[in-house]
Formats: structure tokens, sequence, C-alpha cells
């Protein structure tokens, strides 16, 4: 591929970023003021001025226009436990990496509380939050497996410990939305972790 290419495709795959982010907050606000089961297709592509085919190539179901503030997160996660010291226990690596994953907390926290708000309370989008959350076990496992020098798959407490994680994740998670915000989730994630420290 030329420069000339590349350049242009970066522009193109920027230019799609931005729109759509931009459909995803016109959805996320009808969401909130509407309800999420109250809102269509055709409403949600009327509200952000595009034909409800154009809206569907960028998102294809209402679900995924909420559920894409979480895309990546499987990756990002693996990636910063592969990146934690060699010499680090797994429970560690594993806590360190979830910062990655409440970093938005931190620089958006009213708009965080808000999507876990949407989400917790519309059975559809926590469904498919947490059918999509499954899938970051295997990522983190394997990662750890990595880091241990292992070419194969994750072994079994690996992979409980994975799952462990992101079960503290999503109890931290729940107290902070709870509190509305007001306790520190960075807190609570690490008391959540304490709890099943080994003694």
């Amino acid at each position: 591929m030329t420069g000339a290419a590349r350049a242009s495709s970066t522009t193109r795959d920027i230019a799609r970023a931005a729109v759509r982010a931009e459909l995803g907050q016109v959805a996320f606000e009808l969401f909130c003021r509407e309800g999420f089961d109250k809102v269509t297709v055709d409403e949600l592509a009327a509200a952000a001025g595009v034909s409800r085919s154009t809206f569907l190539r960028y998102f294809g179901t209402k679900e995924d226009a909420v559920l894409a503030a979480f895309d990546g997160h499987d990756r990002r996660l693996a990636d910063a436990v592969r990146a934690r010291p060699a010499g680090e226990d797994d429970w560690t690596a594993l806590r360190h990496a979830l910062d990655t994953v409440i970093e938005r907390y931190h620089r958006d926290p009213s708009g965080a509380l808000a999507t876990m708000r949407l989400v917790r309370d519309t059975p559809a989008l926590w469904a498919r939050h947490l059918e999509k959350q499954h899938r970051w076990g295997p990522a983190l496992a394997g990662a750890l497996a990595e880091r241990a020098g292992s070419t194969g798959p994750a072994t079994l407490a690996q992979s409980v410990r994975a799952a462990a994680a992101l079960d503290c994740l999503n109890v931290a998670l729940d107290h902070w939305t709870a509190s509305d915000g007001r306790l520190d989730l960075v807190v609570l994630l690490e008391e959540a972790f304490a709890a099943l420290a080994a003694r």
C-alpha cells in the first residue's frame, strides 16, 4: 500500500470512528431520556439525521449503540496483563490491568455512571454485556499463561483467577453505581481483590 493510500485509509477510519461516536452519543441520550425499550431504530436514525440503513451500518442493533463503549476491553486488558512486571504474581497483575478499564470512570464519572445505570437497568443490555464480558475471561487467562512462558492453553488456576478478577470488577461497579458514584471505585476494587487474596 502506498503512503497516499495508507493516509486515505487512516483518514477514512478516523472519520468513520467520529461518525460512530456521534451516532452512539445521540442514541445514548435518547435512551436515557425515553427509555431503551421505547426507542426504535427508526427513531434513533431520525434523531441522528441519518437513514435507518446508515445507522445500522455503524451499529447492527440498538444494544450495540450502547455497548460499543466496552469494545476492545478484552484486548486492552490482555495487553495490560502482558505488560506487567515478570516477577509480579497473577492476582496483582490482574488488579493493575483492570486500571485500563476503570480509567473512563475517572475521566468522565457522570457519563460512566449513566452508562452503567442504563446497562444494568435494561435486561436486554445487561444480558448482552455479560455475554460480551464472558469473552474477556479467556483473553485474560491466555495473557496470564503467556506471562508464565506457556505456549499452550491457560491452566485451570489461571482461568479461575481471570474469572474472579472480572467478578471483583463487577461487584465493585455494583457498589459504585449504587452509591451514585460517591464511593471511590479504585478503593472498592482494591477491597474486592483483598477479599479474595490468598491468606
